[in-house]
């Protein structure tokens, strides 16, 4: 059965969240693994870093093979998300360890790489006008998927932490059938003729790819860092001021808070312009990195709470536009492989400001001024995304 082509995109966009729901369950479960498995309290850098490294090595494996511009994409898409419940799975076994936890996550990750990119790959195949809308939706149904085990977490009904791990895998198994199922090739799709893994240098070549792909890059650098984080951000302010939050419960509302401004930057981008949208959303998480210390300081779990709500929503907000710049600045026969290099390049540096922060937090008593490095991806992205290029 094929839809018509007006349900494509809410049946990508509900796959997407479907899938994406693998992401962040292991770090809504945390405290859960290291009570049941006995590990260490420096466990969740190490298993958020997992996933994203497990994400980073499976798009360069799909870039360099150029797998989603040489196979249908719906067919990668459906493979990796059933792989990718599998393996979350794993975490149910009961003799883990830090290590099997960890190798659970990273191929958690790398059958990612087969879904996030490869979902943004079918939208353009989709949709050529409008894309910068098309993929807002998109990243935003990304958004509510990678919140969505908190908000099961949040819910204080004793809900056992396998429940999370079920209820994820079955909604990725979910995710990747409707698309498989539903979602025919796209009339944009362009498919190689032939394997070369020279794309993945070539794509580069063209400046105004570069300034788009640099801009990703460094608002890449405080996206993931800021979404692992949002739980310590409010366990910092609550031990400050002495008050009691739903931790897992306002981790959802400031995480999910970038489903919508996805969608209102995607709207707005139609009017005041794709890079400049993208540009303005960059430069105020940029400032919300720079004064995060400020409101530490503030005695208000309401305006704090608000401010990290604010910055939820500008941190994720010129993803989608980042991603449409890219596209839009690379042949068809190419856009899978661009979209799974940028991906690539921009979750390895991921790494890098997770485990940075993860280290700062540990080893450094005034935790509330380390968020302030989390500005340097926004500052260079800005630099990057505004260059004039020939």
């Amino acid at each position: 059965m094929i839809l018509k082509t007006k349900w494509v995109l809410p049946i990508i966009i509900f796959s997407q969240f479907c899938c994406t729901s693998l992401w962040f369950a292991g770090n809504s479960i945390i405290d859960d693994l290291i009570s049941t498995f006995n590990i260490s309290n420096q466990s969740l850098g190490y298993i958020s870093s997992s996933v994203q490294f497990g994400f980073i090595v499976g798009t360069f494996v799909f870039a360099v093979f150029t797998l989603s511009d040489r196979f249908s994409p719906s067919k990668v898409f459906f493979v990796s998300a059933v792989l990718g419940a599998i393996f979350n799975l794993g975490m149910l076994y009961s003799n883990n360890t830090i290590f099997t936890l960890i190798s659970f996550r990273f191929f958690t990750g790398f059958c990612l790489a087969g879904i996030y990119p490869v979902g943004m790959k079918i939208a353009a195949d989709h949709f050529e006008k409008g894309l910068g809308k098309s993929l807002s939706f998109l990243v935003g149904a990304l958004v509510l998927g990678t919140s969505f085990p908190h908000l099961i977490k949040s819910f204080g009904l004793n809900i056992k932490w396998e429940t999370v791990i079920w209820t994820t895998s079955i909604l990725a198994l979910t995710g990747g059938t409707l698309i498989l199922t539903l979602v025919p090739n796209g009339p944009y799709q362009k498919l190689a003729d032939k394997f070369d893994t020279s794309k993945i240098i070539k794509v580069f070549r063209k400046p105004t790819f570069r300034s788009a792909a640099f801009g990703y890059f460094g608002h890449m650098w405080e996206l993931y860092a800021f979404w692992t984080f949002v739980p310590s951000l409010l366990f910092i302010h609550s031990e400050i001021h002495n008050t009691e939050l739903n931790i897992s419960l306002f981790s959802f509302i400031v995480i999910a808070s970038g489903t919508l401004s996805c969608i209102l930057a995607g709207i707005i981008s139609g009017t005041y312009g794709i890079k400049r949208t993208a540009t303005l959303s960059l430069t105020i998480s940029g400032l919300c990195c720079l004064f995060s210390p400020l409101f530490f300081m503030i005695d208000s779990s309401v305006i704090f709470i608000g401010f990290l709500i604010l910055w939820g929503m500008v941190v994720i907000a010129d993803s989608p536009l980042f991603s449409t710049l890219v596209a839009q600045n690379t042949d068809a026969q190419s856009k899978g492989t661009a979209f799974t290099i940028v991906n690539c390049i921009g979750f390895a540096i991921t790494i890098v400001s997770i485990q940075l922060l993860n280290y700062l937090i540990m080893n450094i008593d005034n935790p509330q001024f380390i968020f302030i490095v989390l500005a340097v991806g926004p500052i260079i992205g800005i630099i990057y995304s505004t260059s004039k290029s020939k």
